[in-house]
């Protein structure tokens, strides 16, 4: 169990956006990339699996944290005493997975779009992944920076498929004719995407003063458990039954004390995603 305060509407996230492969289909044929490279004379050319992310780039990526401890007054937001253990933990994992981590603390709503808009303008083509992890007040659908909230919907927008090119490259050997569409199939620009949240939408996320977040201290540990082992979104599930089982609230607040959390996954990954692949 956990002596913890209440997050009250603390939104801790991270966001892990792979490395996007077209499906596009060789001119003249009715196959996709992924059927031809999945079928069998070709399977000894590329070796791939057509349900796995490729990780055979020079680096699995960069991991951008954004930590809001304090509040402008105007926004009636407290601190969020603990959240800076949830910053350290968060740095220190994703540079063992081999990211190269960018912290930034305390930034208003205006830093951040600047940050997540210059990210996302960066040469992600030698990068298998691009990770952001949001460490901050929230309620449904938005995201406190120190002076105010944003939706979220306009922090993720930078590296939808329309708008982060880099993101976007075809396999290796694959011609797409870009004027006849019948020739190309395209990706939907929410595809390879995967959201954690801290808690399902309407609930409480709870923040040890000490030790930080109960969704960050299972997220951090579970990655290092078994990052050689399984599947990301298996590793996700851990993460969920980590803060169900292991974490209650204990406070003096009437209608605060023995309360639980689970944490909230939304993927829209196509692939499967292992750490393990990475090999720099």
């Amino acid at each position: 169990m956990d002596v913890t305060q209440s997050g009250g509407d603390t939104v801790d996230a991270w966001k892990l956006f792979p490395k996007k492969r077209s499906d596009a289909k060789p001119a003249g044929s009715s196959k996709t990339a992924e059927e031809v490279d999945s079928a069998p004379r070709s399977s000894k050319k590329s070796g791939s699996d057509p349900y796995r992310y490729k990780m055979d780039y020079p680096c699995i990526g960069t991991c951008l944290i954004i930590n809001n401890k304090n509040f402008h007054s105007s926004t009636g937001m407290s601190a969020r005493n603990g959240t800076d253990e949830d910053a350290a933990a968060a740095k220190k994992t994703f540079s063992k997975l081999g990211y190269k981590v960018n912290v930034n603390n305390d930034q208003t709503v205006a830093e951040m779009k600047q940050l997540l808009s210059s990210a996302s303008k960066e040469d992600h083509s030698k990068s298998a992944s691009f990770v952001c992890v949001l460490l901050s007040h929230g309620d449904e659908g938005v995201i406190y920076g120190t002076d105010g909230f944003e939706k979220l919907e306009e922090l993720t927008k930078y590296f939808k498929g329309d708008r982060c090119v880099s993101w976007e490259e075809l396999d290796d050997g694959i011609e797409a004719d870009s004027v006849d569409v019948q020739t190309s199939e395209r990706i939907p620009v929410e595809a390879d995407f995967l959201y954690a949240y801290s808690t399902a939408p309407g609930y409480y996320a709870w923040r040890n003063v000490t030790n930080g977040s109960w969704f960050m201290q299972a997220l951090c540990e579970m990655l290092m458990r078994f990052r050689g082992e399984l599947e990301l979104m298996q590793i996700m599930t851990r993460v969920n039954r980590k803060v169900a089982l292991h974490f209650e609230s204990s406070s003096n607040l009437p209608g605060f004390n023995g309360k639980k959390q689970i944490p909230c996954i939304v993927s829209m990954l196509t692939k499967d995603f292992y750490f393990a692949d990475f090999h720099p």
